[in-house]
Parts: C-alpha cells; structure tokens; sequence
C-alpha cells in the first residue's frame, strides 16, 4: 500500500490513530522506529529549527527541501502542516503538485489569513479567512491532486480565534461540502470541553482530528469514547530535544569536560547505524573497485 493510501485509511478509519511530530528526516526516522503509522511534518517544529517563527517565515520551497529528506529517509506516510496553503487557491494547488512529486501523503491547511501567526501565542490577534475563500483553496487543492488518496485536512481555527462553537461548526461542515478528507478542529483550552461540545454536535458526519497540546491532561481513552478518528502529537520531539541539548550545552560550558555527559547522549554508532552507514559500506564492497576501498 503506497503512502497516500496508508494516511488516508488511517484518517477514515474508525480506529483511533496517531501521529508523532517530526522537523528533519532525523527526527522522522526515530518516529518510524518508534512504531508510528504517520508523522506530523510541523511548521511550528521545522520554523524553530531553522531559528525562525511559525509565522510563514519559511517559504514554502524550503519546506518542501526538507520534506524530500524526511520522505526518503522513511517508508510511513507524512502529514504536512501546511500553514494556509501559503497563499491563495492558486500557491496552495502548485504545493499539492510539488507535495506529491516528493511522496508526501497529505496536507493540512488552516482557515487563518496569510501570513499566519501560531494558534498558542497569547495576545496575538487571529484574523481568518473567509468561508468562501477557504473553501474555494480545498477545492482547487482536491481538483488538482493526482493521486486519489492524496489527503486534505481542513483545520478549524474559530475555537482559537473566539468566533464560538456556532462558527466552529458552520466552518467545518462547509469545509466537508468542499471536499476536505477530514476536520481538524483545534482548541486552545486546558481541558477538552470544547472538543467535546464539538463532537457532540458534529455527530460523526466526518473524520475529526485532534491536536491536544494544551489538554494534554485528557485520557486518550476519552478521545475515543468521542469518536476522534486521528490524534497529532505535534510538537515534542522538537520540545525533548531543545531541552536536551539546552541542558547538555551547559553543563559542558559549566565543566568544561565530556565526562558527565558521554553517559547520558546517543553513542557515535547509534548515529551511524540511523544514518544506514552499514547499507553504504555494503554498497561499497558491491560497486568500489577493490583499490579504491581499500585508500578510503
């Protein structure tokens, strides 16, 4: 089963699913062995990598550069978080386009206008979009993908914008009438009331995605008993990582020794052995000429 096939039984599917947070190909590969079905290709976790905000200061070209590493670095399908469609219907089906040359399975866009701001930052206004613009951008996405399985999720931004459950739900369904694969609704709040109240009205019309960052508390049996078809753990191998190295950085300033770090970081061969150094010898015993292995 290709990629876009696996992701998109996994959104339909009545079986909960989930899929971790990935920012490199690194990253991606350690989320595969882990088990995951999918990764959650982040904008948030890609933009802080690269030392800038989620505020569409990464281009979309450069996201695309770091997706091919991480598809071909992998075998389970990618989710991008695709921000607004970086742009209007016209950027966002040219990314569908490119997004499929390089195997990624799917993207999720958010009904904010461009340039986006993350949903989390507090104070920070959150204009949207209008219901019609977006829904014109899923269908010119829909109409333009080449794979029938490619999958379009449409994140529903009104929670985080205070428009209400009211416009919450108007949103979503004509997101579905315009043919997104499922709905992501997203929530701000520390508990999952919200989620909740949305599914209760939502009644299973649709696949729901959930991304419970700030409810983390939340049992994930309850997102089942909800009827929620794929939960996003969106950010922290980002977050374990900042915080790794952040601790390991100073206590290598403070000692000025390795000593009481060699014990706690990955050794040099795990590094190797998830960068597949062993294929790469073996390729070289079948293709190197016998002089040519033996200088390196």
């Amino acid at each position: 089963m290709n990629k876009t096939s696996q992701l998109k039984q996994s959104i339909v599917s009545n079986r909960l699913e989930f899929l971790m947070e990935a920012h490199d190909a690194l990253s991606a590969i350690i989320v595969e062995e882990a088990g995951f079905k999918g990764i959650w290709a982040s904008g948030l976790s890609m933009s802080a990598a690269m030392g800038v905000r989620d505020n569409n200061e990464v281009s979309w070209t450069q996201v695309i550069d770091i997706l091919e590493f991480m598809s071909d670095a992998t075998s389970i399908p990618i989710l991008l978080d695709g921000d607004t469609g970086y742009g209007n219907f016209n950027n966002a089906r040219r990314l569908v386009k490119k997004l499929e040359q390089r195997g990624i399975a799917g993207v999720c866009i958010e009904d904010k206008q461009f340039p986006k701001s993350n949903s989390f930052i507090e104070g920070k206004a959150q204009p949207l979009a209008s219901i019609e613009e977006f829904s014109g951008k899923i269908k010119a996405m829909k109409d333009g993908q080449q794979d029938e399985d490619f999958v379009v999720v449409a994140r529903v931004e009104a929670l985080i914008a205070g428009l209400g459950m009211e416009e919450a739900l108007r949103r979503a369904e004509a997101y579905r009438l315009a043919g997104a694969d499922a709905v992501l609704i997203h929530s701000k709040k520390s508990d999952v009331s919200e989620i909740e109240a949305f599914m209760k009205e939502w009644g299973g019309r649709h696949p729901v995605v959930i991304v419970p960052t700030k409810y983390y508390s939340t049992p994930t049996s309850r997102f089942r008993e909800l009827g929620v078809n794929a939960v996003i753990w969106a950010n922290h191998n980002l977050r374990a990582s900042v915080a790794a190295m952040q601790e390991v950085s100073q206590r290598i300033f403070r000692e000025q020794s390795l000593i009481s770090v060699e014990d706690d970081v990955a050794a040099l061969e795990e590094i190797f052995r998830l960068q597949k150094m062993e294929e790469l010898q073996a390729a070289e015993e079948r293709y190197l000429p016998k002089g040519d292995r033996e200088r390196k």
